[in-house]
C-alpha cells in the first residue's frame, strides 16, 4: 500500500496521516496490499478541502469531502471511498462468480433440449423442451404487523367492504355480528372475495 501525500495551502501533521493510514487500512482489508492511494489535502480561506484517490486494478475510486475542519473532512472522505470499495469488491466477485462459456457449455445443451414427437421419422415435429434452474433463488419474507387491516369492532358486510375501500387493503379482517371470523380479499381484477374462517 503505497500513499502519496500533497498539501496545498496546508501542512499535513502526523495526526491526520494516522487518521488517513487508519482509514485505508480498512481499505487494505477489502482489496488487500494491492492498491496505491493519493491524498490531496487543500485549504482555502474557511473551506478544508480532502480529496482521497484509491488505484485498484485500473479503476480509480475517488473520494472527496469539503468542510471547516480537516479531521472531519478526512473521516467524510474516508467513509465515501469505503463505501465504493465495497460496492465495486461485490460487483467484482458477482462477475467472477458467473463465466460464461459461450462455445462449450452451449452446444451440448441445445442438442440435450430438441425432441423430435411424432408417429414415425416422417410426421416428426421438432419439440423445445424447457428445463428449470437447479437452484431456486427464494427471498427472505419480510413481515410487518399491519394494525390497518383488521377491524376490532363487529361490523357487517357493507360495513366492512367500505372500511376496506376506505383503507386502501387488499386484505382486511373483520367479524360479524355472530362474531366469525371473515376475510374480504381484492383479487388482481379488482373484485373483492370473502373468504369465511369455520
Amino acid at each position: 500500500m503505497n500513499v502519496e501525500y500533497t498539501g496545498r495551502q496546508y501542512e499535513i501533521t502526523p495526526a491526520i496521516r494516522k487518521q488517513v493510514e487508519h482509514g485505508l487500512g480498512k481499505i487494505k482489508k477489502i482489496f488487500g496490499e494491492n492498491f496505491e492511494s493519493h491524498v490531496i489535502l487543500t485549504a482555502e480561506k474557511y473551506r478544508q478541502i480532502a480529496e482521497i484517490t484509491v488505484l485498484v486494478r485500473d479503476h480509480s475510486i475517488v473520494g472527496a469531502a469539503e468542510g471547516t475542519e480537516m479531521t472531519m473532512v478526512v473521516g467524510e472522505a474516508l467513509g465515501r471511498i469505503e463505501r465504493q470499495a465495497i460496492k465495486y469488491k461485490a460487483r467484482w466477485r458477482a462477475r467472477k462468480r458467473h463465466q460464461r462459456r459461450k462455445w462449450a457449455a452451449a452446444q451440448p445443451r441445445e442438442r440435450a433440449l430438441q425432441v423430435a414427437v411424432g408417429a414415425s421419422a416422417t410426421t416428426a415435429v421438432p419439440v423445445v423442451v424447457h428445463t428449470y434452474p437447479a437452484l431456486v433463488r427464494t427471498t427472505e419474507a419480510h413481515v410487518v404487523p399491519a394494525q390497518d387491516a383488521v377491524a376490532l369492532r363487529p361490523m357487517r358486510l357493507e360495513e366492512a367492504i367500505k372500511e376496506a375501500e376506505f383503507r386502501d387493503r387488499e386484505v382486511f379482517v373483520f367479524r360479524d355480528e355472530k362474531g366469525k371470523i371473515k376475510v374480504l380479499h381484492r383479487t388482481k381484477d379488482g373484485k373483492m372475495e370473502l373468504i369465511e374462517a369455520p
